[in-house]
């Protein structure tokens, strides 16, 4: 086969199984993505996104990156819909879900070394991490700060000595703290 004929056939593979993962995770239900895996947790350094933002600028160019989350009946993550407790923590079930898509990508490179030479594997490989890897981060750093706005104790006019209705827990709280752009979060 010639060089252009395999760049055709990796490209309808990554193509196929890019489409397929993201239809078939987003089959599964929502009340899966509800708690973090040994591979979707937050770890220490990922603490309210700031190592995304300080290290790697992601605040810059996110929302460069295409967003394909309804393709397939799911939720968009290129603006919440509310700042109340359920609104973030469905918001987090949807970036776990996009990070499992990706993640799956990303190990479909693996795939090539059982049928192309190991150096077409590699390669194969390494543009799944560069192609999906930044989609992951993106997930993790919105997910991390929505950790953050859930786990703190909210604060309240009340608290602060001011007067009003003591807030309920479907407060929302982008009035509290300030979340990207005002709603944009992808």
């Amino acid at each position: 086969m010639s060089a252009i004929g395999e760049v055709v056939v990796y490209s309808a593979c990554w193509a196929m199984f890019g489409v397929g993962s993201g239809w078939v995770i987003s089959r599964i239900p929502g009340d899966r993505f509800v708690g973090d895996t040994s591979l979707t947790r937050i770890r220490r350094f990922e603490y309210r996104g700031r190592w995304y933002d300080r290290r790697l600028r992601l605040r810059t160019w996110k929302d460069r990156l295409p967003e394909a989350g309804a393709l397939f009946g799911g939720a968009s993550k290129s603006s919440m819909t509310g700042f109340g407790r359920v609104d973030l923590e469905a918001f987090a079930a949807e970036t776990r879900r996009a990070e499992w898509v990706h993640w799956a990508n990303i190990a479909f490179g693996a795939t090539f070394f059982a049928w192309r030479q190991w150096n077409i594997g590699l390669v194969m490989l390494l543009f799944g991490v560069v192609l999906h890897l930044p989609f992951v981060m993106v997930q993790r750093y919105n997910r991390a700060r929505i950790a953050y706005l859930l786990d703190r104790p909210a604060t309240t006019r009340r608290d602060r000595g001011a007067s009003g209705p003591a807030p309920s827990d479907e407060a929302p709280l982008s009035h509290r703290f300030p979340v990207d752009d005002g709603r944009r979060m992808r």
